[in-house]
This record gives structure tokens, sequence and C-alpha cells, in this order.
């Protein structure tokens, strides 16, 4: 994106037998309020089969197709109802290789990717789920996870979680076109109380950046009181933050993507909208 204008594209991930009414509510509502073009996608994977002593479970193997398919259909069909009148893509299919680098090589063609909190993917069958620290980690584009029972993306105040990282550099500048629209936007950074001042200097710097771009924020120094995760999420409930604005902090270890921990923390907390980057 070259300013602070709007999304030209977004992308939609439908989680197939979940509910996605809220999420696509979601994502309507943005694409009509941006004019952008709305892609919805959805992925399965076929079932991990157990073979034995060279027997095949046939039966077991149709089943699993025909659910696949069914489960797309509906999907298709979900999105198609509730992105009447939009300009829209449906990218619905069945895939055998990993299903979050799929989904970050398809998010190429998107300048935000939407998708629903995850409510215990890692206990579920792989095949029909994918983590969100997966696909945020992997996608090189920024996601907005919509809990399940938000219908509206409100932007009455926006809370940005500062740290000096090259992380939230990129959520802040990700997050411009929300920010342009918020009636309030606030800076805070959490410091232990000896390096207070300092922060409050960083997010002087922030806030005249963000003025440079026409968008006015207050800023907030936060005293750390022992978890950042915890103490964030209560300024953001004492403020009434409609989106909290942060940068997803991760490394890679025997190929799986480990998010840090308040970032780890905020996805796993379905209390209202998170913008991440990584």
């Amino acid at each position: 994106m070259s300013d602070a204008t709007g999304y030209a594209s977004m992308m939609v991930r439908l989680q197939l037998a979940d509910s996605n009414e809220a999420l696509l509510s979601v994502a309507t509502d943005l694409a009509r309020r941006f004019a952008a073009r709305l892609i919805g996608v959805a992925v399965s994977r076929p079932m991990q089969i157990v073979y034995g002593d060279g027997y095949v479970m046939g039966d077991l193997i149709r089943a699993d197709q025909e659910q696949m398919e069914r489960e797309l259909r509906e999907a298709k069909t979900l999105f198609g109802q509730a992105a009447e009148g939009l300009p829209a893509e449906w990218r619905g299919t069945e895939i055998f290789t990993g299903v979050p680098g799929y989904l970050a090589e398809e998010s190429r063609c998107a300048d935000l990717i939407i998708i629903g909190h995850g409510r215990g993917d890692s206990l579920l069958d792989p095949a029909r789920r994918v983590e969100n620290a997966d696909l945020v980690m992997q996608a090189g584009r920024p996601a907005l996870i919509v809990p399940h029972d938000v219908p509206i993306l409100q932007l009455g105040h926006v809370l940005v979680g500062w740290r000096d990282t090259r992380e939230t550099r990129r959520a802040v500048r990700d997050a411009l076109p929300f920010l342009a629209r918020a009636a309030q936007v606030t800076l805070v950074e959490i410091a232990p109380a000896p390096e207070l001042e300092a922060a409050k200097k960083r997010l002087e710097d922030v806030q005249a950046w963000l003025q440079a771009h026409g968008i006015k924020a207050a800023i907030l120094g936060a005293v750390a009181t022992g978890d950042d995760a915890i103490r964030l999420n209560a300024i953001a409930r004492e403020h009434k933050a409609d989106l909290l604005v942060a940068g997803a902090y991760g490394h890679s270890r025997l190929r799986e993507w480990v998010l840090g921990g308040v970032t780890h923390d905020l996805l796993l907390r379905a209390e209202r909208c998170v913008l991440v980057s990584h």
C-alpha cells in the first residue's frame, strides 16, 4: 500500500465445519467500506489414512472425500450469499500440502487477511484446521483476527501496543487505513518504571510520524506489572478499544512457528479484533 487511504483487496479465510457468519459479516462490511475486492478462501486436506496389513479403508476414504466436497460447497454458498453485490472471488479447494503454507501463498493477492479466532484448533484434525499463528508468521501480510461474536469492526478507539521492534513498526504501517478512520488512537508502551521516560520519547516519535500521515494519536506509558499480555488487555478493556494493533514476534523451531508471549496470548484471546503483522 502506498498510503493510508485503504485496502484494495482483502482475503477472508473460512474455516470448514465451523460458524463463519460473524467473520463474513466483518469481512463484507470492511470490503464495502474500503471499496475493496473480497477473496474468499477455504481449503481442506484429505484425512491421514492409516494402512495396515495391506488393507485400504476405502469406505473411510470415500466418506472423507464426500465430507470435504460438501463442506467446500457449503462454504462457497455462504460466501456467495454474504458477498452479493461486491467485487468478489471464491477460492475453495482440496490440497495435499500444508494448509498454512498454501493460505500464505494465496495471500499474495491481498492487502489484508481476515481470519476468525481459533477455538482449540491444535486439538482437532490438522487436515481440517490451521493454527492462526502459522498463517500469521508465514503470510507476509497483516492479519485481522475476528472474535466469533463480533459482527462488525467498530473504529471508535484503536489501541496500538508498541514495542520498538521491526514487527511493531510494520504492524502500525499496515494498520494505517484503520488508524486513519479511527475516531481515537492511543499508542501504549509497557515498560519497567525506570524505562518509562525513554518509552514515552519513543511514543512521541511514533505520534509525530502518525501526525505526518494526518492521524492524531494520544500516548500512554504504562508501568510493567509482570505479565505484559494481561496488562495490555486490561488497558484495552479500560479504554474500550475496538481494535488492538500489535507486532507478531516469533522464530522457527523444528519447522514450527512459535509466537512470542504477548502476541501468542492476543491470538488466543477473543475479547476484541486484533490486527497483527510479522
